[in-house]
C-alpha cells in the first residue's frame, strides 16, 4: 500500500478511536496529562463539562521537577475547596493538568493543548520563565488567561509593558529584578565587595544575572566576569569549563542562578576541582529545594559541600497562608513546599476573576484578574468568601497565601523575600527576611 493510502488509514483510524472514547467518557474534574511535542492528543482529556475549565501547566518532570513536585498539588485542592462550596457561575470547576517536563517545547506543546483541545479559560503555569515564554505565545492569541506562580524573568514585564500579552499574563511570585536587588543588598550587608556571577542560559537566569549586575555596581560593589559573564547550557552534562570559569579571579562570593538538575552537577564540579574553596556561594529561588544540598553530595570529610551557601527565594506570608498550610496539612500531611501558596493563589485569581466576569472565558478573567486582585472591594482571604461577596453581586480584595498578590498593570506583584541557608547536617532553613527597596 502507498504510504499516503497507509497515513490516511492511520489518521481515520485514529479519529474514530478518538470519538469512541470521548463518547464513552463521564465528565471528571482532573485529568493529568504529559506533554510532548506530539500532534493528536485529544483522546487524553474531557471535554463535557459546562462550567470554569482551567489547566496547569507544572513541571513534575525535568530540570525542575524536585520543586514542581512540591508545588502541582496546590491547584487541585484549590479546585476541590472551590467546588466543595458552589463552585464557580454555578458550575464545578473542571482542571487539566500538564506536565511541562521544564522543557519549553513540551510546554508549548502542553499549552497549545489545553487552548484548543481542552479550551481552557485560564492556566496555572509555568514555572520556569523559559517555558512561561513559550506558554504565553500560544495563550495570548488564543485568548486564554495565564497567571505564572513561578516564572520570574524581567522579561515579562518589558513585553507587558509594549503590550505583547494584551493583558493574558500575570504571576504571583515578584519578578527578578525584585530579587536582584534583594540578593544585592545581602551581598552588601555580607560585605561582599568583588563577585563572580554564573547563570543558566536562559530568561531567568541571564534576566537575573543582568539585573543583578546593575544593582551591584550602584551599591558600589564590582562584578569580577562583568565583560565575559559564565552562561551555562541547561541541557549540558559536564561543566569543568564553566565552573573553572565562573571562580576565576578569586571573587568575595559567587552568585549562582540555577535549576536544581544542572545547578546541582554544576556546583559539585567546582567543588571536586577545588575552586568553590574559600568562596561564599549564594543562590536562588531557582535550587531551594529540601533534595538540594544532597544531590551536590558530600566531600570526602563527610561534610555536606553546601554548607554555608546563602540564597534568596520569594517569601509567603499572606494573611491566608495560616489557612493553607491547615488545609494543605489535613488533605495531604506535612507542610507546603515552595511556590506551593504563589500557585494556590493563583489558581484562586482564576476562579475569583471568572466569577466576577460571570463568565467563564479567558476573555472575562483577563478583564476581571486586576480588580480581584488589587481593587478597592471587601478585603477576604478566604477563597469560598470571596465567591460569596461577588455571587452577591459585591467587590473583594484578595489577599491570598503567599502574599496580597496586588497585580498591577504588567502583571507584576511584589514580594518579601526569604534568606536561607544549608547547614553541615544538609538541611535549609530561613535565617532571615529581606525586602527590596
Amino acid at each position: 500500500m502507498p504510504k499516503s493510502s497507509v497515513s490516511l488509514v492511520l489518521s481515520l483510524v485514529t479519529i474514530v478511536s478518538g470519538l469512541l472514547i470521548s463518547a464513552c467518557e463521564n465528565t471528571t474534574t482532573t485529568t493529568t496529562t504529559t506533554a510532548t511535542p506530539a500532534t493528536n492528543t485529544a483522546a487524553t482529556t474531557t471535554n463535557n463539562a459546562k462550567g470554569l475549565k482551567i489547566g496547569s501547566l507544572l513541571p513534575t518532570t525535568g530540570d525542575l521537577a524536585s520543586i514542581g513536585q512540591e508545588m502541582v498539588g496546590s491547584v487541585p485542592l484549590m479546585v476541590e475547596t472551590v467546588n466543595a462550596c458552589g463552585g464557580v457561575n454555578g458550575e464545578p470547576v473542571t482542571l487539566i493538568e500538564v506536565d511541562d517536563q521544564t522543557d519549553p517545547k513540551a510546554g508549548a506543546a502542553g499549552m497549545t493543548k489545553l487552548a484548543t483541545v481542552d479550551k481552557v479559560a485560564g492556566v496555572v503555569g509555568s514555572f520556569a520563565s523559559s517555558v512561561s515564554t513559550a506558554a504565553i505565545s500560544v495563550a495570548t492569541p488564543n485568548k486564554v488567561m495565564l497567571v505564572s506562580p513561578g516564572s520570574t524573568s524581567p522579561v515579562f514585564t518589558e513585553k507587558a509593558q509594549k503590550g505583547d500579552f494584551k493583558g493574558f499574563w500575570a504571576r504571583t511570585a515578584p519578578p527578578d529584578t525584585y530579587q536582584a536587588l534583594a540578593l544585592a543588598q545581602l551581598a552588601k550587608k555580607k560585605g561582599f565587595k568583588r563577585v563572580s556571577t554564573v547563570v543558566i542560559n536562559n530568561d531567568y537566569g541571564v534576566g537575573f544575572e543582568k539585573a543583578f549586575v546593575q544593582t551591584f555596581e550602584k551599591l558600589g560593589g564590582t562584578v569580577v566576569n562583568k565583560d565575559k559573564p559564565v552562561r551555562y547550557d541547561p541541557k549540558a552534562q559536564t561543566f569543568q569549563t564553566e565552573a573553572g570559569a565562573a571562580f576565576a579571579g578569586k571573587p568575595d562570593a559567587v552568585l549562582a542562578v540555577m535549576y536544581a538538575e544542572t545547578g546541582s552537577l554544576f556546583l559539585k564540579a567546582a567543588y571536586q576541582q577545588g575552586v568553590a574553596k574559600g568562596v561564599q556561594i549564594m543562590l536562588t529561588d531557582g535550587v531551594k529545594s529540601d533534595s538540594f544540598p544532597q544531590q551536590v553530595g558530600k566531600g570526602a570529610d563527610g561534610k555536606y559541600l553546601l554548607s554555608g551557601a546563602i540564597g534568596t527565594v520569594p517569601g509567603s506570608s499572606g494573611k491566608g497562608l495560616e489557612a493553607f498550610n491547615k488545609l494543605w496539612k489535613e488533605k495531604k500531611g506535612g507542610t507546603p513546599g515552595e511556590y506551593a501558596p504563589q500557585a494556590w493563589d493563583a489558581s484562586a485569581l482564576l476562579v475569583l476573576a471568572a466569577q466576577a466576569a460571570k463568565e467563564n472565558t479567558g476573555v472575562g478573567i483577563a478583564g476581571k484578574i486586576r480588580e480581584v486582585a488589587a481593587g478597592d472591594g471587601t478585603p477576604v482571604s478566604d477563597v469560598c468568601e470571596g465567591l460569596k461577596l461577588l455571587k452577591e453581586g459585591k467587590k473583594i480584595n484578595y489577599q491570598g497565601a503567599s502574599g496580597d498578590v496586588d497585580v498591577d498593570a504588567n502583571g507584576d506583584v511584589i514580594g518579601t523575600y526569604d534568606v536561607w541557608t544549608v547547614g553541615d547536617d544538609g538541611k535549609i532553613k530561613v535565617i532571615d527576611k529581606v525586602s527590596p527597596k
